[in-house]
């Protein structure tokens, strides 16, 4: 991208972060897979989401993290909870923590959204301990 919008400041800080927790590769393909229908929509998560909200000194990455999946879980964004699961390779939350929020998910936002959530959790971990192996 040639131009920085919006709030250039907050774009490259959003991206940073963006690339710290989810990894270049992930990036790398929403970069290479946006197109001119949705490149606003890139550009406005890597500066709002990413720039504003995940670039806070208020948390930590894994506080940060373990809210974003007990609200993905709790609003049942499959796709979404399993990709934030594969990031806490890079913030710090551990498999207890994604547990108890889970359990918190449970209680909250109800039983199937917890069962649906710890599913995909297990899956990902079973996938991410697979690619431990190969290496």
């Amino acid at each position: 991208m040639d131009e920085v919008p919006g709030n250039a400041a907050r774009y490259r800080a959003g991206l940073a972060v963006r690339r710290s927790v989810l990894g270049d590769r992930h990036v790398d393909r929403a970069e290479i897979a946006a197109t001119d229908f949705d490149q606003p929509f890139q550009e406005l998560i890597t500066e709002a989401a990413w720039g504003a909200v995940w670039a806070r000194p208020g948390f930590t990455r894994r506080e940060r993290s373990i809210v974003t999946l007990a609200l993905l879980a709790a609003l049942g964004h499959d796709e979404e909870v399993a990709l934030h699961v594969r990031a806490t390779a890079n913030t710090g939350a551990s498999r207890e923590d994604i547990c108890e929020a889970f359990l918190h998910v449970a209680i909250y936002a109800g039983v199937p959204a917890a069962n649906r959530a710890f599913k995909i959790a297990k899956d990902v971990f079973s996938e991410m301990d697979g690619a431990k192996n190969v290496r």
